[in-house]
């Protein structure tokens, strides 16, 4: 699973597009903080001239507002979503996902922004703190024909604001994103998903891929963010419950004890490989004192970080 920035969106897209980066960038969007974006998802099918691109599974470091309309699979971490018509579907750096067209007939629109373009100074909310971009929810909402007009309005207000040459024509876009956050908030989350065997294979292996994703630890400054069970349930969008389960059934061990386990292993090998203090190793694995630290390593392994070391050669 990769992580996408906005600079990779951009330069994926004028790869498709046929175009450069310069050319799909609002003219004065430096002058603004953060970033925002809207796009017509016809023009750009248009311009591609050939099957839809599937989108893979990834983690993006922005977030982005789809109004979709045609027929999708959507497929977040246990979730395989069918989207038969009309949807409007929230995308956030803390959920991955994987999205799917299933045919030609696809319109719609989209807008990407980053979470300094909604900062509460701008727009007076906290994105982590919307409802609607909380972790472990499902943000795919199916909508009426008559409902997605509504949407579509909003869209191409955007879109007209965006190349107009009014001075607070970004305080007024924020106004219509928000405009999208609090519709998408009072629809009903659509919940008859796949959630099959396939899905918690893919829980369990994308756990697997976050966990690993941290390590090795090249320096005492970089630190292991992911600690606890919660922390991977909610990166992946599902009950820290759910995630237990599926990792037990899978390979027999708990979340838990796979993040000691990994934890232990680069601990073993930073002990071993560098000359760095025990208190530098605590740090980058973690852990907020050396005594927590000790503690962990020696009911993990009945030995001591030092006496681990002292073992070396």
């Amino acid at each position: 699973m990769k992580t996408v920035t906005v600079e990779d969106f951009y330069k994926k897209a004028a790869e498709r597009t046929n175009c450069t980066v310069g050319d799909l960038l609002p003219a004065d969007i430096n002058k603004e903080i953060g970033h925002f974006n809207v796009f017509n998802l016809s023009d750009i099918i248009a311009i591609v001239k050939k099957d839809p691109t599937h989108v893979p599974y990834n983690r993006r470091l922005y977030y982005k507002i789809n109004l979709v309309r045609g027929r999708n699979i959507a497929e977040y971490a246990d979730k395989v979503i069918d989207i038969e018509k009309n949807a409007l579907v929230f995308g956030t750096p803390k959920i991955p996902y994987s999205w799917k067209p299933q045919d030609m007939e696809q319109s719609g629109y989209f807008c990407i922004f980053t979470d300094e373009f909604l900062v509460q100074s701008k727009s007076g909310v906290i994105l982590d703190s919307l409802p609607i971009f909380s972790p472990g929810g499902c943000p795919v909402f199916m909508l009426t024909d008559g409902q997605a007009e509504e949407i579509t309005l909003v869209f191409r207000k955007m879109q007209q604001e965006i190349a107009s040459d009014y001075l607070y024509k970004y305080d007024l876009i924020r106004n219509y994103v928000l405009e999208l956050i609090h519709y998408g908030q009072k629809l009903q989350p659509f919940t008859n998903y796949n959630n099959s065997h396939n899905a918690s294979a893919r829980v369990s292996s994308l756990f697997i891929e976050l966990l690993e994703r941290q390590f090795p630890i090249a320096s005492p400054d970089q630190k292991v963010i992911l600690r606890t069970a919660k922390d991977y349930a909610d990166r992946l969008a599902v009950h820290s419950n759910h995630l237990n389960k599926v990792l037990k059934e899978s390979t027999g061990k708990t979340t838990t004890e796979h993040i000691a386990n990994r934890l232990i292993q680069e601990a073993r090998i930073l002990l071993k490989q560098t000359d760095w203090n025990i208190s530098e190793i605590a740090y980058s694995l973690g852990f907020g004192q050396l005594s927590h630290f000790s503690n962990f390593f020696k009911k993990q392994t009945s030995l001591s970080p030092v006496e681990v070391r002292n073992l070396v050669g």
